[in-house]
C-alpha cells in the first residue's frame, strides 16, 4: 500500500470512530486516535478505511488503533477496553463506547482497542489480535501509572489471553516500545469466551481462531485457563447463567484455574441477562455489575 493510500485509510478510520463518539462524549473529555504500529501492519490484511455498520460494529480494520478518552482530571489509571464480536467484528456501540464513557466519568482513561480480525486475510492469522493487544498494553504502560483491561465476550477472550501470556512474544520487536512489559495490573472479563475445548467449541471464537477441524492440542492452545500462573493479575469475572453463547461454565473454568494458582478472583453471576448485555441489560440483575467493578477497580 502506498503512503498516500495509508494516510487516506487512516483518516477515514479516525473519522468513522469520531462519528460514533461525537453525539455522546461529554465536552470535558478529550479524545485521541492513536495507531498501534509505527507503519502499516505487515503481512496481508484488508486495505482502505474501517467499515462501521449501522449498529456501530467495526470491520475491515486495516490499521489497528486505540480510541483514547481522557477525563479532565485523569487519575493515572488507564483501562484497555476490548469489545466483543466473535473475532468477526468489534462491537463499539454496544460495548466499547458505553464502557469508555462509564470509565472516564469516574476518572479513568479509556483506551478502546480496534484490533485486527484474524479472518480478514492477515498472514499471521489467529495471532494478529493478540499482537495488537500486547502492543496496546505496552503503549498504555508507557503513558499510565496503572494499567488494567476490560474485555467483553471475544474481547474477553483476547484480553484474557493477553493478561495470562504477558511474557510471550507474539511478534518480532519493532522499536524501543516493545522492550516494555505487556502486563496488566488486573483483568475484568465480562461474559468472556474462556475455553475453546469441547464441549464448548460451538462459538464464533472457536471457528475463527482454530476452525471446525481443530485438534485437541489446537483447542487447548487457545484456551485461557491453561495460561493462568501465580503471576497472573487479579481477575474480575461476570456472567449470566442463561448465556447461550459463552456457556456459563467458561467463567467457572477460569475461576477454578485462578484458585488453583493462588490468583485473586472475584466472580459475579446473575440468573438472567443472556449474552452481550454490555454495561447491564434493563430488567435484569446484570445492571449491578458496574458498581461491583468500580469497587474492584479502585484496588488495582
Amino acid at each position: 500500500m502506498r503512503r498516500r493510500q495509508f494516510l487516506l485509510g487512516l483518516s477515514a478510520t479516525l473519522l468513522a470512530a469520531r462519528a460514533g463518539l461525537s453525539l455522546s462524549t461529554p465536552s470535558d473529555v478529550s479524545t485521541e486516535m492513536l495507531p498501534l504500529w509505527p507503519g502499516i501492519p505487515p503481512g496481508g490484511g484488508p486495505t482502505g478505511p474501517v467499515q462501521l455498520s449501522v449498529h456501530g460494529a467495526q470491520r475491515h480494520i486495516a490499521v489497528p488503533f486505540l480510541t483514547i478518552l481522557m477525563p479532565f482530571r485523569a487519575n493515572g489509571h488507564g483501562v484497555l477496553v476490548a469489545p466483543g464480536g466473535g473475532y468477526t467484528r468489534v462491537e463499539m456501540a454496544k460495548e466499547g463506547w458505553p464502557a469508555a464513557r462509564w470509565l472516564v466519568a469516574r476518572g479513568y482513561t479509556a483506551y478502546i482497542l480496534s484490533y485486527r480480525l484474524p479472518g480478514e486475510g492477515w498472514h499471521d492469522g489467529s495471532r494478529v489480535a493478540l499482537q495488537d493487544a500486547q502492543r496496546a498494553l505496552r503503549i498504555i504502560r508507557q503513558r499510565e501509572k496503572r494499567v488494567s483491561v476490560l474485555g467483553f465476550s471475544a474481547g474477553g477472550h483476547l484480553l484474557g489471553m493477553a493478561a495470562t501470556r504477558a511474557e510471550e512474544r507474539s511478534y518480532t520487536p519493532l522499536d524501543a516500545l516493545d522492550s516494555l512489559p505487556a502486563r496488566a495490573d488486573g483483568a475484568a472479563l465480562i461474559y468472556p469466551i474462556v475455553t475453546l475445548e469441547k464441549p464448548y467449541s460451538h462459538t464464533s471464537t472457536h471457528r475463527v481462531l482454530v476452525g471446525k477441524n481443530a485438534t485437541q492440542a489446537q483447542d487447548a492452545a487457545w484456551s485461557v485457563q491453561h495460561y493462568v500462573t501465580p503471576t497472573t493479575p487479579s481477575m474480575f469475572l461476570v456472567q449470566a447463567e442463561d448465556d447461550s453463547v459463552s456457556d456459563p461454565h467458561n467463567t467457572l473454568i477460569l475461576q477454578t484455574a485462578c484458585l488453583r494458582e493462588g490468583v485473586s478472583v472475584e466472580m459475579h453471576r446473575y440468573p438472567s441477562g443472556g449474552h452481550g448485555f454490555g454495561m447491564g441489560r434493563a430488567g435484569t440483575q446484570t445492571l449491578a455489575w458496574p458498581e461491583q467493578y468500580e469497587k474492584w477497580l479502585r484496588e488495582r
